[in-house]
């Protein structure tokens, strides 16, 4: 049986992915990221990577301390998740999403 999220309501998803370049750890977390909301938010995620060393003053205006961050800007409140996001049920929770089996 599939996971569905229970917020049905079509809900959209607004993410903003903050990586340190091209380096692996930033491939990881953007391949988990998306393995993710492929899997529970399939056609309602906008998803932007923004690298810290090409737009510093995204940084600074999203208070990131360490990458890669996650922040999902909608809906609100503004949540944000630090780590490679390797266990999706800590990206579930950190997005508030629940699903039901």
């Amino acid at each position: 049986m599939t996971e569905t999220p229970v917020d049905d309501r079509g809900t959209v998803y607004v993410l903003r992915l903050f990586v340190a370049g091209p380096t692996a750890r930033s491939s990881r977390a953007l391949r988990n990221l998306r393995a993710v909301c492929d899997a529970h938010l399939a056609g309602r995620y906008e998803l932007e990577v923004v690298d810290i060393y090409q737009q510093p003053e995204l940084v600074r205006t999203a208070q990131i301390v360490a990458v890669p961050a996650l922040v999902r800007e909608l809906p609100k409140p503004v949540r944000q998740i630090v780590g490679d996001l390797s266990v999706e049920a800590t990206v579930l929770r950190g997005l508030d999403i629940e699903v039901r089996r």
